[in-house]
């Protein structure tokens, strides 16, 4: 105990920061002290990391539910599945039309990545054919990165969307494998990390995170964000838990703008080149995601998300532009 708090009387977030900058990986225990420091110092030196890894590029892209609704898991934060009881929609895949409608609404707003969602555990073979149409449609029709979030694929079935036209794979670990059985029964964290490898074997980047607000302590977040450095994940969505009714976590804490500021900022520290995306919950925080914008995060899923309100496009460019960014595809 007494060399830990020797080392810790040590430490400096400005020394550290600029050991990050001159290519130093932080340690588990860095991190921790990291996150109990004055909010301010930590915030403006994740910025600056920011800045010396990514300049001003923000990576900006949109969602759409393309199948919602009765979803076989028991996610215990998620308004589809069929588990809880809250009202969402319900419906099968959308057809390649309203699809590709949606996709050139979004090019013509300047947004660079378009992400199709769908609901359930995985698509079947038959649906994964019908998305690969979909996709095929788009590229050949228009100038959008696009990007899948279907499931639990396996490699073979990643390689055929890969073929279609398919850049990224969307698939969040949610949370630290410590807290993920808190979290769902019906699928394991294992079963995550090897989709996400599968998608990596079949060329694919991916694009992994978590939901803050779960139940999670500060070490459980710290391992998620170190579990995906050991992947090699570049795209990281932090979501803030939007506590839905109908569901077993709708009266959990709501993080405030300082929790969210706070994390970000040393996810900063850990992943100092990755695109750091606030996504679901940032219409939560009154400014929208600003503060964040600051300390650390350069990314942001825009517009609705799949089953609340968003922020539109056009509010995310007017604040983008005041803030010095440059939209851009980030890693």
């Amino acid at each position: 105990m007494n060399e830990l708090l020797k080392k810790e009387e040590q430490m400096n977030v400005e020394i550290l920061g600029n050991e990050v900058i001159q290519g130093k990986q932080i340690t588990r225990e860095e991190a921790h002290w990291l996150y109990g420091q004055p909010f301010k110092e930590l915030c403006q030196k994740a910025d600056e990391i920011r800045r010396f890894f990514c300049s001003n590029g923000f990576d900006i892209c949109t969602i759409i539910n393309g199948k919602s609704g009765r979803c076989s898991e028991n996610c215990r934060f998620c308004a589809q599945s069929a588990h809880n009881h809250t009202g969402a929609e319900e419906y099968p895949l959308l057809s390649t039309e309203e699809i590709l409608a949606q996709a050139k609404r979004n090019e013509e707003q300047g947004v660079l990545r378009y992400s199709i969602v769908t609901s359930g555990k995985r698509l079947s073979d038959r649906e994964v054919d019908q998305m690969c149409e979909a996709v095929e449609q788009i590229r050949r029709e228009i100038n959008i990165g696009v990007c899948i979030s279907f499931g639990l694929l396996e490699e073979e079935q990643y390689r055929r969307l890969k073929e279609a036209g398919v850049t990224r794979v969307h698939n969040n670990l949610e949370t630290s494998r410590r807290n993920f059985p808190n979290v769902c029964t019906t699928h394991t964290f294992e079963d995550k990390i090897n989709a996400i490898e599968a998608a990596q074997a079949a060329g694919l980047s991916v694009c992994s995170g978590g939901i803050m607000g779960l139940g999670e302590t500060v070490e459980d977040r710290i391992d998620m964000a170190f579990t995906l450095r050991e992947l090699g994940i570049k795209s990281v969505p932090v979501n803030m838990l939007n506590p839905i009714p109908g569901t077993p976590f709708a009266h959990n804490r709501r993080l405030t703008k300082e929790d969210m500021c706070r994390i970000v900022a040393v996810y900063r520290f850990i992943l100092p080149d990755a695109s750091i995306r606030l996504a679901g919950g940032r219409g939560l925080l009154g400014d929208k995601g600003e503060s964040c914008f600051q300390s650390g995060a350069n990314a942001a899923i825009s517009g609705d998300m799949l089953t609340t309100a968003g922020i539109t496009v056009e509010t995310d460019m007017r604040l983008l532009k005041e803030l010095g960014y440059e939209v851009r595809y980030g890693k």
